[in-house]
């Protein structure tokens, strides 16, 4: 693109100077990335399936306690809502969340109907948000459809990594709720275990993030290769943690019923939307840093006016492949810019996958 005035030259050196710097270069590209996946899109409906989820999960969680805990309801009747509260609020990581939404589910508290409802609820919700995160996933690593799993094993895989991510999310809870206490208790130490209940959450934290990046993408991928996007996610998933339970606390405890209720709602969409969108993007940051899709040229997203880098090639190449339904579908992109505004036949390149491999190679049908 030939710089014409001084508007042109401008932009010019600055995409000069962001391709041949790595710090600039990344994180543009890891933004561009985003923006052509649609991010916030994807985000938001992994966002909605997870607040379909909330409400039965709530109510699932307070059935059981409630079956639980009937034995000594008699010598502690508030024990039951103390424990309902203080889960919730641990679970959210907001103080104010578990008093604003029990007085809402109290009357189901122990109710066998409130259990199959939120199991099935929960069921529901959980796999809605699995499987969103595979088709997010899947589309951020360009993965063809043909090469992604089946709708029933999709489903068996979701199921299972569930479970287990509930697991070590409610083991993570229960150290972050553990541990303050215990160092509380102790005379000595207890500097080291307030330490240990922020570091090790983070830990597992981090460790379900590389467990989600590895099993739901449909490409191999190591250890490596999603360790930083994973870290990058633990750590923006305890800042919009600490966050949103400031930002709760000031608000949430001051508003009336009415509005109070609408905080609620409006302040989990908001949050699980935040969330989300950290996911999709610690995603975007491990595919760019593995494929080297950087540096991108500046202005493409805005102009056709542009010179594409190579990267640039490789990444819209990436979104023609991940059309490709069948193995013997052939697909092919061309970027041949100055071709085209002529009539002449485009320079076309075959899609291929991170392996060289040709997406669709069975096919050899003339394009």
């Amino acid at each position: 693109m030939a710089p014409v005035a001084g508007g042109a030259k401008l932009t010019d050196r600055i995409d000069a100077f962001q391709r041949r710097h790595p710090a600039s270069a990344f994180p543009l590209a890891v933004v561009y990335k985003f923006a052509d996946d649609r991010g916030p899109h994807l985000a938001a409906l992994m966002a909605y399936y997870g607040f379909v989820s909330v409400f039965p999960l709530l109510l699932l969680l307070v059935s059981v306690l409630g079956f639980v805990l009937a034995p000594f309801s008699g010598a502690d009747p508030e024990l039951s809502g103390r424990a309902v509260t203080t889960t919730i609020d641990a679970l959210a990581g907001v103080p104010v969340l578990g008093s604003a939404l029990q007085g809402s589910i109290t009357g189901l508290r122990g109710s066998g109907v409130a259990l199959t409802i939120g199991a099935l609820g929960t069921l529901y919700g959980g796999m809605g948000v699995m499987q969103a995160t595979q088709a997010a996933l899947n589309r951020i690593y360009a993965v063809p459809r043909y090469k992604q799993p089946n709708p029933v094993l999709s489903r068996l895989r979701s199921i299972v990594l569930m479970l287990a991510l509930g697991v070590l999310a409610l083991l993570a809870t229960a150290i972050s709720v553990v541990l303050p206490e215990v160092a509380d208790a102790v005379p000595v130490g207890g500097g080291l275990l307030l330490a240990a209940g922020t570091l090790v959450p983070f830990a597992i934290n981090t460790c379900i993030f590389v467990v989600v990046f590895r099993v739901l993408t449909a490409v191999r991928l190591g250890w490596r290769n999603v360790a930083i996007g994973a870290l990058v996610a633990a750590g923006l998933w305890e800042g919009l943690q600490t966050a949103f339970a400031r930002l709760a606390g000031a608000y949430l405890q001051h508003a009336g019923d009415v509005y109070g209720v609408f905080g609620v709602v409006l302040g989990l969409l908001a949050w699980l939307y935040l969330q989300s969108m950290a996911l999709v993007l610690a995603a975007e940051i491990n595919v760019v840093r593995q494929r080297r899709l950087y540096p991108r040229a500046l202005l493409t997203p805005f102009t056709d006016d542009v010179d594409l880098t190579p990267q640039d090639v490789r990444a819209y190449t990436g979104y023609a492949r991940s059309e490709t339904y069948k193995g013997f579908e052939t697909v092919t992109a061309s970027f041949d810019k100055d071709a085209a505004a002529g009539g002449d036949e485009p320079t076309t390149h075959p899609a291929e996958d991170d392996d060289g491999e040709r997406a669709g190679a069975g096919s050899r049908a003339a394009g």
